[in-house]
């Protein structure tokens, strides 16, 4: 396995990839691609589970990329600058999609809590105010569906829980509330999150499933009973404590999986 590690432009953010070498004996040697966006409050990336998150999409046949994106400590107030490091993210591995063996029409980027934050904007923005920004047409930008687990999905919705915090996010938090920003060209979205999250209240979930439902836009979602927040694989590997081990929740791996392969058909 290669192992390749990319600067994005603004200097702040860095793709990091997991990419198996073609089997020439296989019908299919360009692979789909995930891209994992860990969470870290936008404080910080938790790198060691990010890899553990990438690996375990690796093992099933994937070429598995986590993005470190700008923080707080890099900008302030936050606004979309990570948003945008993940268009940037995209854009690289179709440019490299030859080089790196992928599936240009495969790419589904994984948010985890304030990572799961940035891909439902991004589900929002890619095909309106992206490419504007970027100045590049939205097909470069087009994720083939995404991935939300136990997401920040809006500011307004219990996280962060100070106004102070807040405002270092956003001066206007409602164009950070993602469920406020679905449209019919938002692609099609698998979420998953544990009822009693103490710290990113399901409800977030909940709003994003609804305004994916009114928009018409196909989406499954998956409200485990119980898991503290951060649950990642939920398993030994990436528990950070003893409950954070819950074989329950630690399907949703199982059913995203089936979920991406059906969507590929």
């Amino acid at each position: 396995m290669q192992v390749i590690q990319q600067k994005l432009s603004g200097g702040h953010a860095q793709l990091t990839g997991f990419l198996h070498q073609p089997d020439q004996n296989a019908h299919q040697t360009a692979l789909p691609a995930i891209i994992i966006v860990p969470g870290g409050s936008y404080t910080s990336i938790p790198v060691g589970q990010a890899e553990s998150l990438a690996m375990a999409f690796a093992g099933h046949g994937y070429q598995a990329f986590f993005l470190e994106y700008t923080l707080l400590s890099n900008q302030a107030p936050l606004e979309l600058a990570p948003v945008l490091d993940l268009a940037w993210a995209i854009q690289l591995i179709r440019q490299r999609a030859a080089d790196w063996h992928v599936d240009a029409d495969q790419l589904t980027p994984v948010g985890f809590s304030v990572g799961g934050h940035i891909v439902a904007l991004y589900n929002d923005y890619w095909a309106s105010a992206l490419p504007q920004t970027l100045h590049v047409d939205a097909a470069v930008l087009k994720p083939q569906q995404v991935i939300l687990s136990y997401p920040v999905i809006s500011p307004l919705l219990g996280f962060p829980k100070d106004a102070a915090t807040l405002a270092k996010w956003s001066a206007t938090p409602t164009k950070l509330a993602a469920d406020q920003h679905v449209s019919a060209t938002n692609r099609p979205t698998f979420i998953w999150v544990t009822a009693d999250d103490p710290i990113v209240p399901a409800t977030n979930s909940l709003a994003y499933a609804t305004a994916l439902a009114q928009a018409n836009v196909p989406y499954e979602l998956h409200v485990f009973k119980h898991g503290p927040h951060g649950l990642a694989l939920a398993n030994h590997q990436t528990a950070w404590k003893t409950d954070a081990v819950q074989p329950h929740a630690a399907h949703w791996l199982e059913l995203a999986l089936e979920w991406l392969a059906d969507n590929q058909k």
